[in-house]
């Protein structure tokens, strides 16, 4: 049985400690929040505290905070020489103060506190330098049924800006969608098959493979009628600049 205390309640937290939980090789022996009213909810589940001075011992500390708050909670904990790891996608692992031995243990995934969350599907990008640490990681991702991969701080980095570009960039251009389809009185519902199978292609083909659209086809008409009929200026300008990276991706000539 791996004992956990974790220390945080934002959307990531919420849901490590639900599958942590859940798992029968795995203990949630305690829950810091220094506003103890987030994670009241959970009181008759496990034990919780606002007081970094009551963190009992355990096998891994998970500190479930933000970037900003990572050195500052690390250098408060009250004991030295124990396994604590951080959730970042961009924090160093050399964030976390040096008394302690360090790690991270981050889920590669997009979380909303009330959306339901399947970890067999979560890659755990796991960093440790103890060899004796990162066998302990190993073993938590797969005791949540994840994948786990062995990926270092830098590549860490790297790989939060190409999820950024993968997910909330995405995301955006979908709300931008909603917006176009809202205010032409059209069911944003329309487009859900064509996202869907765009995901769908990514599963067997490259990205590069999978393009269409007049940017890939150097289809100049239909991209100056576009854009004459996009009022808002902000989606003009995305629509240019992503049209330009589609057409130099793919050789076609600028427009």
């Amino acid at each position: 049985m791996i004992s956990v205390v974790l220390l945080g309640a934002g959307n990531v937290a919420t849901h490590l400690y639900k599958v942590f939980h859940n798992s029968n090789a795995i203990t949630v022996t305690q829950w810091y929040n220094r506003h103890i009213d987030k994670i009241s909810t959970y009181k008759n589940e496990v034990s919780i505290t606002d007081s970094l001075s009551e963190l009992v011992e355990a096998d891994i500390y998970i500190l479930a905070v933000s970037d900003d708050s990572i050195s500052t909670v690390s250098e408060a904990l009250p004991f030295q020489d124990r396994f604590v790891v951080h959730t970042s996608g961009t924090a160093s692992l050399y964030d976390l103060d040096e008394t302690h031995r360090r790690g991270v243990f981050y889920p590669l995934q997009t979380f909303t506190k009330d959306a339901d969350i399947d970890f067999n599907n979560i890659p755990l990008c796991i960093e440790a330098l103890k060899k004796t640490d990162f066998k302990l990681l190993k073993k938590l991702a797969e005791a949540i049924g994840s994948k786990d991969y062995k990926v270092s701080t830098e590549q860490r980095k790297r790989l939060h800006i190409a999820a950024v570009f993968a997910n909330n960039f995405t995301n955006q251009m979908y709300r931008i969608a909603h917006e176009i389809t809202e205010a032409n009185q059209i069911e944003f519902d329309v487009l859900k098959p064509l996202i869907l199978e765009t995901a769908k292609k990514i599963q067997n083909m490259s990205p590069y493979m999978a393009q269409t659209g007049p940017a890939t086809r150097g289809d100049k008409q239909t991209i100056k009628k576009h854009l004459n009929l996009i009022e808002n200026p902000q989606h003009k300008a995305i629509y240019k600049l992503l049209t330009e990276s589609i057409t130099d991706t793919h050789g076609r000539k600028k427009l």
